[in-house]
């Protein structure tokens, strides 16, 4: 585990994780404004609260439906209940680790708003890398960002396709 990148997390700082799709920006929920600052993202856009696992996600957000979570996670989908997205990636154990210690984070990805997503952290901008309190590398990454599905009406609605096909 990288102990520089929990205490970068613990001190309201953020980081640089691989995901199973693209690389992440990554902050304690109670600091996430910093996420929207190092990508010159508009605040209204919100981030996702991320988990290395289902159990990890419900203890952080109670309300949510396990046999629902579970049809769709692990994997590369970000889930949307109203104005909360969610996910729980297939990551590389470093960073499931890192995760793991602080419980759940505030995630995006490392561009600049509107950039090419990251799969190598060579890709994640100057300014965000040297921002954060740590990068933890993981090589290169399949690139495609999560599937982002609308959970709130009736049916799934795909909001954005990437890497994973509803099930």
């Amino acid at each position: 585990m990288s102990e520089q990148a929990v205490a970068a997390l613990r001190a309201g700082g953020a980081v640089i994780l691989p995901t199973d799709t693209v690389y992440g920006l990554c902050a304690l929920p109670a600091h996430e404004d910093v996420l929207f600052d190092l990508k010159g993202r508009d605040c209204s856009k919100p981030v996702a609260l991320l988990a290395a696992d289902i159990d990890s996600l419900l203890a952080a957000v109670p309300g949510l439906d396990r046999p629902v979570l579970e049809r769709y996670l692990p994997g590369p989908f970000t889930l949307v209940f109203g104005d909360l997205g969610v996910r729980v990636p297939s990551l590389p154990r470093s960073a499931a680790a890192v995760v793991r210690e602080v419980g759940v984070v505030a995630a995006t990805s490392a561009n600049l708003a509107g950039g090419p997503d990251p799969r190598r952290v060579e890709e994640v901008p100057e300014a965000i890398r040297a921002a954060c309190g740590a990068i933890v590398d993981a090589g290169e990454l399949p690139g495609v960002p999560s599937t982002v599905v609308d959970l709130t009406g009736e049916e799934p609605r795909i909001l954005r396709q990437g890497a994973g096909r509803v099930p």
